[in-house]
């Protein structure tokens, strides 16, 4: 008994090490939760999702996403908002408001606002176009780079501005309005952070630490 014991002692400690080390390997070829991110060398050390939530190849446009909001719908307009006009705190990492928690699950989470003023501020941005889908290519100091095709957005029912302008979630509130919130906004002819109404659909591209 003590030798059998003994044996299944053995085995669950290397079935353990082999799951140990499989994570460990999985993060350090850059894929979190299945889903693999990029180092752009950026100052704070985030890393940026190669890939839209609800895409499969970078230059998918994925699912679009009110801003507060975790399931896709057929239309999208400030009578089904669920958080148009409702004061907020920044949502990164609360799974009941952040796409990315909530369908990506472990680290992954909404990038906030400064974290995408530090990537346009660190980055060097090219409008470019990828396997046919018109977009910027973003390339880091340490020569990495992510692409975020231009998937337009989504107002009422209509998908608009598809493969010319490009429109992406933060985590964070505008501070003077509750019915806006801060997005990544980007076109051939330039590319910002700014402000838009939350009831608008627009993809969603995570970020994890």
């Amino acid at each position: 008994m003590k030798r059998t014991l003994k044996r299944l002692s053995l085995v669950m400690i290397a079935t353990a090490l082999v799951f140990t080390g499989c994570k460990k390997d999985e993060e350090d070829e850059g894929i979190i939760n299945g889903h693999e991110c990029v180092d752009l060398g950026l100052p704070s050390g985030t890393k940026w999702a190669t890939c839209n939530v609800g895409a499969t190849t970078p230059e998918g446009y994925g699912n679009y996403y009110a801003w507060g909001e975790t399931t896709t719908k057929s239309s999208y307009t400030e009578e089904n908002s669920v958080t148009y006009g409702q004061p907020m705190s920044d949502i990164s990492g609360n799974a009941t408001y952040d796409v990315a928690r909530a369908n990506w699950g472990s680290t992954w989470r909404m990038p906030t606002k400064e974290e995408m003023e530090e990537l346009v501020n660190n980055c060097t941005w090219t409008w470019t176009t990828q396997s046919g889908v018109n977009g910027m290519k973003v390339t880091g100091t340490n020569g990495n780079s992510i692409f975020l095709p231009a998937a337009g957005d989504c107002g009422g029912s209509s998908r608009d501005y598809v493969g010319e302008d490009g429109g992406y979630w933060s985590s964070t509130p505008y501070e003077s309005d509750n019915d806006f919130a801060y997005g990544l906004y980007f076109g051939s002819g330039g590319h910002n952070v700014d402000w838009d109404d939350r009831f608008f659909g627009v993809p969603v591209r995570p970020v994890s630490d």
